[in-house]
């Protein structure tokens, strides 16, 4: 299993080897890439639950701090990211080179779009 030290930044590709490692040796294997995408969506919810109550108007069921609150959608956050990396390695994405490719397109396609929005302003 690779282990990156505190003072190391992990990249995008350390972290889709990160994952695959790990399915392999604590999960198993992958489960199949519909499944996934099911588990992919209930992740996202749960992000979602959580932007509603910690930034929108509807409140926890039972007290929870602002610093719990932000620890639970930090961590939903992060389910998110790591199903989304099963994906692309089960696909054969490579995220970092996607990531990349996606910022140029927004960049060309919005160079002045957002400056010039009158509604943002």
């Amino acid at each position: 299993m690779i282990l990156l030290s505190n003072t190391l930044k992990m990249t995008i590709k350390n972290w889709q080897q990160k994952v695959d490692e790990w399915i392999r040796e604590i999960g198993v294997r992958y489960f199949d890439p519909l499944t996934n995408t099911a588990i992919l969506s209930e992740e996202t919810g749960e992000v979602a639950r959580l932007m509603a109550r910690i930034y929108g108007e509807q409140s926890f069921k039972k007290n929870v701090s602002e610093c719990e609150a932000k620890e639970m959608l930090a961590d939903e956050m992060a389910d998110v990211f790591f199903v989304l990396t099963c994906l692309a390695n089960q696909t054969g994405i490579d995220l970092e080179k996607a990531i990349e490719k996606n910022i140029a397109k927004k960049t060309k396609r919005d160079k002045t779009r957002h400056s010039n929005n009158e509604k943002i302003k």
